[in-house]
This record gives structure tokens, sequence and C-alpha cells, in this order.
């Protein structure tokens, strides 16, 4: 009686809220799901990638794929992973999400996260989100991460422990920014209240957040939870800027700067590039870097 009486709430919502594409807002058969066009267009992160950053890269590297660049200079985390390229409908839910009020996809997207960061939660005994300044989720009415770890604690099997890192500082916002900048305008701004030391000591911690652009952020958590007791941080984003993008393969849309990948992957870029405009045949349209 309670399973019949369940299925037809379930339809009885479908009529009132029709099911629509979380993209486009296209008629699709259920809930949370995409059209097929938007489907096609979504550039979702799969191998082969750096085996720590969780970067898209354009060659599968033999024993182990790790990047130069973050051999040269390791992040505070273990590993990250991300579901999606930071393009297409990769940017435009953590857009509408953070900045239109759409909670409403934090559950479609931290479906996706769960898919794409199953083998971290074994890592984890908790999850923190990325904090925002008080100040700001003032304005802002919520924080989008947060929004995001709740509705992956489910998924994960993992508790929201959002009270355990905190934003001291207010910062700049981070568009715009270079590397460089970035990094310098989130250094020192987030730390671990003493209250929360004990709960925090010698845990695993899934850091997450929406996007991970140059890692700045994360990075600057992750130093934080550690400092604070940690014994380590793995992190998990909804999309994430890619050096590399696949579309339908990666060298479509890299740095003009043939070493800036960090993996000599640039080069060659740089070549099909060239014998592009040789050829004569018109670049695809690749994504936002």
């Amino acid at each position: 009686m309670r399973a019949a009486l369940r299925g037809f709430a379930l339809r009885l919502t479908d009529l009132i809220y029709p099911p629509v594409c979380a993209g486009c807002r296209a008629a699709t058969a259920r809930h949370g799901a995409l059209c097929a066009r938007c489907w096609a267009a979504t550039h979702f992160i799969e191998p082969p990638y750096c085996a720590v950053s969780g970067d898209p890269m354009a060659f599968e590297i033999p024993d182990e794929p790790v990047r130069l660049s973050v051999l040269a200079d390791p992040p505070a985390f273990r590993v990250a992973r991300s579901a999606v390229v930071h393009t297409g409908l990769g940017m435009r839910l953590p857009t509408q999400l953070k900045y239109s009020d759409r909670a409403d996809l934090a559950p479609i997207m931290a479906q996706w996260m769960a898919r794409a960061g199953a083998e971290l939660f074994a890592q984890a005994d908790m999850i923190v989100p990325v904090p925002l300044h008080r100040r700001r989720q003032i304005l802002r009415r919520f924080n989008q991460a947060r929004e995001l770890a709740r509705a992956l604690s489910p998924l994960a099997g993992l508790p929201v422990a959002d009270a355990v890192l905190v934003r001291r500082r207010a910062t700049a916002s981070q568009v715009g920014l270079d590397r460089h900048q970035r990094a310098a305008n989130v250094r020192g701004a987030f730390d671990v209240p003493a209250r929360q030391r004990d709960r925090l000591r010698g845990r695993g911690v899934l850091l997450v957040d929406d996007v991970f652009t140059t890692g700045a952020t994360v990075q600057s958590a992750s130093r934080a939870l550690i400092r604070g007791g940690a014994s380590h941080v793995v992190v998990l984003t909804f999309s994430r800027v890619a050096s590399e993008v696949a579309a339908p393969h990666m060298w479509t849309n890299v740095t003009s700067d043939p070493g800036a990948d960090g993996a000599g992957n640039g080069l060659y870029a740089a070549a099909l590039r060239f014998l592009q405009q040789r050829q004569g045949t018109p670049r695809q349209e690749g994504s936002e870097l």
C-alpha cells in the first residue's frame, strides 16, 4: 500500500512538474536527466588523466601518469578528481547553482561527482565543503559547496562536517585573476577553529567545491586542514578547468604556450595547430580555459 502511494505521488509530481533537461530545460523521460544534445556536449572526465591532480591528459603515460608540474611542485592534497571539464554544460551548471539560486541542481551534480570520485570515499572520514566568508554567504544566501556536500553525503556514506573549516578572511573574487594572483588572494584565508581540532585530528577529509580552476583555493584549504590535524585531504569538485580539453581530442583548445601544460603535450598541440593552418582546416571551437 505504501509503495503504491509513493508511486502515485511520483506520477502526480511528474504531471505537475514534468521532467526537463538540467541543461536546456527540454523535455526528458525522468527528473535529473540530460537531453541527448546536452549529454553529447558534456565533457565527462575519463582516463587518461593525471593520477594526482585529475587533470585530463592527451596521452596515456605508462606506469605513473603524473604531470611533471605536479612532481615538481606536489600539492597539499593527496589526490583530486572532478566530474566534468569546465566548459559548456560543465560551466553553466555551477554558474546557475552559484548565482541563480538553482539549489535544485546540487543533487544532479552530486551524482556525477560521486561517479567521478568513488575511489576517494574510502580514503575519507568526513566531507568538508570549502567555506564562504560569512559576509559573502549572507549576500549569496547559501554556500554552493555546502549544497553539493549535503547532496553527496548519502552517496558517499560520509557525514558533512561544515564547521571544521572556516574562511577567516574575506577574499576578492577569483574571477579574472591569473594563477599567481589566485594563490596570493586565498593565502592564509582558511583556518580550523580550536574547538574543531579534536574532531579533525588524524582523520581523512574529502574536500568538496564546485570548480577546480588553478587549484589555489583547494590548496589553501587543504593546508589549513592539515595544519589543523587532518591526516590527509582528497579533493572532489564538479568541474575543472583542464589544460587540455577533449573536444573530441584534447589538442583542440590548449594554451598557446607550447610548454605551459607541464608535460610537454602543449608542444604537440602547437604542432597540430600549425598543420591545421597549413592545410587550411578550420579550427574546431573548443572551451574557454
